[in-house]
């Protein structure tokens, strides 16, 4: 029989067991490692969370001094009064709230920035020349930028003068001769060279004057495809 002797522990061996303090001291070293602190919530994961605890015992009624209720309440209300405050502000359809003064952009085929009263005081200036080319074209291109200022009638690139003609005559009925006359003779002038008279600026004139002391019925608005 073969007996293994184990060489005696010596007194000062360490025990197998720690003391309070020991174990306090071990405890200490191991929390240290890295790989714990990776599992700690960050700053941001407490705010959220706090923000999160905040609103859920807002409307569960948790909140202290009874006053959970009156704060939901409250904080509702000044949402809906947000959300109405974006709707007025970047929500209305844009009929409601075109009212520009340097308008910007294309105008039946050509870049056109000036105003309606730019464009009637330069046709003034023509027919006062007698260059009755100018005067129509110009005069016709105010009644549009005019009814676009308005909101009435928007002429996106694209839009022919009949096809604006139509729509005009849909806000302004009474006038829809008058107006489809006015791009017939805009047409002329413009496209097939023919000479501009001062009977056809009269004419335009006398559309544009009429449909700016009119309220129109309804507005209407082109898309790019009329023609």
């Amino acid at each position: 029989m073969i007996v293994t002797l184990l060489p005696p522990l010596g007194l000062d061996a360490p025990p197998l067991t720690p003391d309070g303090d020991e174990a306090r001291r071990w405890a200490e070293q191991e929390l240290t490692d890295p790989s714990y602190a990776v599992s700690e919530p960050t700053a941001i994961d407490r705010l959220a969370r706090a923000i999160g605890d905040f609103f859920a015992n807002l409307f569960n009624g948790q909140v202290e001094g009874g006053w959970g209720s009156l704060l939901a309440v409250i904080v509702v209300v000044v949402l809906i009064a947000l959300v109405v405050a974006a709707l007025l502000i970047w929500g209305r359809p844009r009929a409601l709230v075109r009212s520009r003064t340097v308008p910007a952009g294309e105008l039946f085929g050509d870049a056109e920035e000036r105003t309606a009263a730019q464009l009637r005081a330069e046709a003034q200036a023509s027919a006062a020349a007698g260059e009755w080319v100018d005067a129509v074209v110009l005069r016709f291109r105010a009644l549009a930028r005019g009814l676009d200022e308005r909101g009435v009638v928007d002429a996106p690139p694209g839009t022919t003068v009949h096809g604006f003609a139509r729509a005009a005559a849909r806000a302004f009925p009474d006038a829809a001769a008058e107006l489809d006359s006015a791009a017939a003779a805009f047409d002329d002038v413009r496209y097939l060279r023919r000479p501009g008279t001062a009977e056809l600026y009269q004419r335009i004139v006398a559309v544009d004057d009429d449909v700016q002391r009119r309220t129109p019925l309804t507005p209407a608005t082109l898309s790019g495809s009329l023609s």
